[in-house]
């Protein structure tokens, strides 16, 4: 993390200065393709849920595990990884977690039991924790800040694309079956990019590292971890298995859990000055609120593409193909929301333009849920939902962390950064869990179709939740504090 968590310049390491400028651009794509290589893995998998169900035979539980699992441990790990950076430098935490997702995500193209695809997932979602703080801290090596601007900005396009393309690809190579591997396939191509990413940033990145880099946090990192499985575990499997006590039990055992690693990061802060989290930062009334809007958003939208991949394949008999073509009104809503609108809208509309682009999005979702309860829905009612309902995120997700992160010093920026992306993934698990509980309870009641539309309810819900918060923030965002 190093300025990703401190706030600090890192310090350059042997090599730097023999960078040449196409020395510079060669490690840039290298930086580059590693995080498209995360991004994409995040919106693959939904296009083979399905496939991934029928062909291991998963039941409920175990698909949401292979969403829930990546999420979790990339959460929880999130912040250690960026401190890992600090200590022993990005380049060497760089090729540990490039060489841990590449191998972990081989493993999951090899499962044979949902188990060991559940346990392979939740290893590419610790490497992804290794590899992706290290991605900024090399930027922040590599550039001026004022260069940084013009690259930050080529990892918004790619990562827009990179959205659309994800889904794209996963159908393509679920569709095409090469050697009879079917969904296998969408984890084992990253075996020859990562190699690729493993060979060009062990050739090319220059060493660094922190100053002055913050300890680890072993024991809040444990007691994080700990809360979120108490809170996951019986949300994904409670249902299903008729709420034993047990499972009772483990919900109720998630609160005094956060309670004790609230406490500890405190007790940690005070003695320290640094902890897993910052609980001052919580003081600041936009970013509380911003992470807030960010947990409810993540939830939204995980549960969003989850329930929809199933809809459209297990109700509507579309092929992976199909779905993954559908998602591009999707995509391209999103771009036009964060690359069209929101920079112009923000300036002038402050709060209102989270808050109506929530409601856009809740609008498309209860609208797409319409068009497919009709008995032979048409594409194109589909694709104009999905259009709507892209536009819409696009509104919340480019203003939601520049909102966040408004009123924070700049010497806390790192650590905040590091809050928010790690509160995106806990949203991300909550959704997988939470909305995809209610999908598939549902379709045990009826059909997928059916399904889609208590899920849907949820998700508009959780998106008003989104919009109600928006509105509490200060009418002028980015001015001073009151």
């Amino acid at each position: 993390m190093s300025s990703w968590v401190t706030g600090e310049e890192p310090v350059l390491g042997t090599g730097i200065e023999a960078l040449t400028p196409e020395r510079r651009r060669l490690a840039f794509a290298c930086v580059l393709l590693a995080f498209v290589l995360d991004l994409v893995d995040t919106t693959i998998v939904n296009t083979a849920l399905p496939a991934i169900q029928a062909n291991l035979h998963a039941g409920a539980p175990a698909t949401q595990w292979v969403v829930t699992g990546y999420f979790l441990t990339f959460a929880v790990l999130l912040v250690a990884g960026g401190r890992l950076g600090d200590l022993y430098g990005y380049r060497r935490l760089f090729l540990i977690g490039v060489f841990g997702f590449t191998l972990s995500s081989v493993a999951c193209g090899s499962s044979e039991t949902p188990f060991a695809l559940v346990l392979c997932r939740a290893v590419q979602g610790a490497s992804a924790a290794m590899m992706a703080p290290q991605v900024i801290a090399l930027i922040q090596l590599m550039y001026s800040p004022l260069e940084r601007v013009s690259r930050m900005a080529v990892f918004g396009l790619v990562g827009g694309l990179a959205a659309i393309a994800g889904p794209v690809l996963g159908g393509l190579l679920i569709q095409s079956d090469v050697g009879g591997l079917g969904w296998r396939l969408i984890f084992l191509i990253n075996g020859p990019i990562g190699l690729a990413a493993l060979v060009a940033g062990w050739r090319l990145l220059p060493e660094g590292r922190s100053p002055h880099p913050l300890k680890l946090d072993p024991l809040g990192t444990l007691l994080l971890a700990a809360a979120l499985l108490a809170l996951l575990v019986p949300l994904i499997s409670g249902e299903a298995a008729g709420w034993p006590l047990r499972a009772v039990a483990l919900l109720a055992s998630c609160v005094p859990l956060m309670a004790l690693f609230w406490r500890h990061s405190v007790a940690r802060t005070r003695r320290f000055g640094s902890a897993l989290i910052a609980p001052e930062l919580l003081r600041i009334r936009s970013f509380a609120l911003g992470l807030s809007m960010t947990l409810l958003f993540s939830a939204a939208t995980t549960g969003l593409l989850l329930a929809l991949s199933m809809t459209l394949q297990r109700g509507l008999h579309y092929s992976p193909l199909q779905v993954a073509l559908l998602h591009m009104p999707f995509g391209f809503g999103v771009m036009a929301g964060v690359a069209a609108i929101g920079p112009r809208a923000l300036p002038r509309l402050g709060r209102l333009l989270p808050a109506g682009g929530a409601l856009a999005m809740a609008a498309g979702t209860g609208a797409l849920a319409v068009a497919i309860l009709q008995t032979a829905p048409a594409p194109l009612p589909l694709a104009g939902a999905l259009f709507v309902a892209g536009i819409g995120m696009g509104c919340v997700t480019g203003p939601l962390g520049p909102i966040t992160l408004a009123r924070v010093d700049r010497g806390h920026a790192g650590v905040a950064g590091g809050m928010h992306n790690g509160v995106q993934q806990i949203g991300g698990a909550l959704g997988s869990a939470c909305v995809g509980s209610l999908f598939f309870a549902s379709l045990r009641a009826g059909s997928a179709t059916t399904a889609f539309a208590p899920t849907a309810v949820l998700i508009a819900l959780l998106l008003g939740g989104v919009s109600a918060v928006a509105m509490l923030l200060p009418r002028q965002v980015f001015a001073p504090e009151d």
